[in-house]
């Protein structure tokens, strides 16, 4: 199946969004979901299981002063 993320198509086996992260080396702590144009609270990313034409947009938090 594929999934779109950020913008580019990628083939992933069906998984959850929890598995998706921990695959690209992702800490879930320190990012923010969005699944299909809506906000995926942290608590849902092991239950969601991502599904063929899925859109992600994935945001990863960065410090600095």
């Amino acid at each position: 199946m594929e999934i779109i993320v950020n913008g580019e198509k990628r083939p992933v086996s069906p998984m959850s969004v929890l598995n998706f992260l921990e695959s690209l080396g992702i800490d879930p702590r320190l990012v923010a979901v969005e699944c299909n144009l809506e906000i995926l609270p942290k608590s849902d990313y092991e239950t969601t299981i991502l599904k063929d034409g899925d859109r992600l947009e994935i945001v990863q938090f960065v410090g600095g002063g």
